[in-house]
C-alpha cells in the first residue's frame, strides 16, 4: 500500500490529539539529581489503563513512558524502533494473555513525546541510548525486566547490555532487531532510507517518511492506524537518523554473545528492512537462543500477529522470569 505525502499531512491534522490522547500529563518529573516516578508507576496501586511518568537521563534528556500491571508481577520493558513511539506496543499493553505482568515501555529521545535534543552526538554516542534504559528501569523501580527491543530497539537494548551488563536483565527478545550496522545485514532498501530521512529537503524527508512506513509491514495496518501512525513518524526529529548513522558502536554481536540470558529473536520473513540473517547470526552465537520466524509478517510481527506474538511474549517472559 502506497501511503502518499497528502496522506500523511492529512493525518497529521486531524490525528495529532489521538496520538498524544493521555500521555501529556506526567506522573511526575525527575529531579536533576536522579530519577522520580508517581506511585502508579514505581510501584503504586495498579490502575485499568497505562499510568503515565517522566524520568531524566544522566544528560538531561527527558523520557515520557507508560507502565501497566502489577508491581510485582514479572516485568517486560518495550523498547520500540527508529520513527516510531510507545505507541507501537498498543497490541501487548491490551492483550488480555500479558495482563498479568508488569509492561513498561517509552519514547525513546528524539521520539514521541521525549525530549528532542539537537546535537548529532546525542543519537551517535551508544551509551547515551544505554543510559535512558537505565533511567526508566530505575525509575520505574524495575527489579529484572524481559527487554524487547525492536529494530533500532535492539541496539539501543545491546547499548545497554554493553555498558551496564546483564545481571539486571532476565532474558531479551530481539524483534527484526538491528544488531550489527552492516550493508549485507540489513537491505538496499533500508540503506536508501539512511539517505532520504536524512535529506535537508522537507519534502524528499515527508515523502520518505511515508514510504519508510510502510516499509515497516507485509499487512499493512488500517487506514486510520496508517494515519496515528505516521503522525507519530513525523514527530522524530531529522538529527535522530542523522546522529545514529554516525555511530562508532557499529556491531553488538560481541555483547549478545556474551549475555548470559536467554534469547528470543522474533523476525518476519517478509522484512523489507533487516534481513533474516542479522538474527541468524545471533541464534549462531548465543547457545540460549531461539529463532522464531513469522511467516505473515514483515518488519512487525507484534502488530502483524500479535495473538501469536503475544502468546511466545507470555512464555518467555515467564520462564526467564524463573531462571
Amino acid at each position: 500500500m502506497n501511503y502518499s505525502r497528502r496522506t500523511f499531512i492529512a493525518g497529521a491534522a486531524g490525528l495529532t490529539a489521538l496520538a498524544f490522547g493521555g500521555t501529556n500529563t506526567p506522573a511526575a518529573h525527575a529531579a536533576s539529581s536522579g530519577t522520580q516516578v508517581s506511585g502508579a508507576a514505581a510501584g503504586g496501586a495498579t490502575a485499568a489503563k497505562p499510568q503515565s511518568f517522566q524520568v531524566r537521563s544522566t544528560d538531561g534528556t527527558m523520557l515520557a513512558g507508560e507502565a501497566k500491571g502489577d508491581p510485582d508481577a514479572p516485568e517486560i520493558l518495550f523498547i520500540h524502533g527508529l520513527r516510531q513511539s510507545r505507541l507501537s506496543w498498543e497490541k501487548q499493553f491490551a492483550a488480555p494473555g500479558l495482563a498479568g505482568f508488569r509492561m513498561v515501555g517509552f519514547d525513546l529521545r528524539g521520539h514521541g513525546d521525549s525530549d528532542k535534543p539537537a546535537a548529532l552526538d546525542a543519537y551517535s554516542d551508544a551509551d547515551r541510548w544505554a543510559d535512558d534504559v537505565a533511567a526508566v528501569i530505575d525509575g520505574a523501580m524495575l527489579r529484572r525486566p524481559v527487554l524487547v527491543g525492536w529494530s533500532l530497539g535492539g541496539f539501543v537494548a545491546g547499548a545497554y547490555l554493553r555498558k551496564y551488563g546483564g545481571a539486571k536483565i532476565a532474558g531479551v527478545n530481539l524483534v527484526d532487531a538491528v544488531t550489527k550496522l552492516s550493508s549485507d545485514l540489513l537491505t538496499e532498501e533500508a540503506g536508501a532510507f539512511t539517505a532520504t530521512t536524512t535529506s535537508h529537503d522537507l519534502t524528499q524527508r515527508t515523502a520518505a517518511t511515508a514510504d519508510f512506513l510502510a516499509a515497516c509491514f507485509h499487512q499493512p495496518p488500517t487506514e486510520a492506524e496508517m494515519k496515528n501512525m505516521l503522525v507519530v513518524n513525523g514527530m522524530t526529529v531529522r538529527a535522530v537518523n542523522e546522529g545514529f548513522i554516525k555511530t562508532t558502536t557499529s556491531d553488538l554481536e560481541p555483547v549478545f554473545a556474551e549475555y548470559a540470558g536467554p534469547i528470543l529473536l522474533t523476525h518476519g520473513v517478509h522484512d523489507r528492512l533487516v534481513r533474516i540473517a542479522m538474527s541468524e547470526r545471533i541464534k549462531a552465537i548465543n547457545a540460549d537462543s531461539r529463532l522464531s520466524l513469522f511467516s505473515k509478517s514483515g518488519h512487525s510481527p507484534f502488530y502483524e500477529e500479535p495473538a501469536r506474538y503475544n502468546r511466545e511474549l507470555a512464555e518467555f517472559v515467564t520462564a526467564s522470569s524463573k531462571s
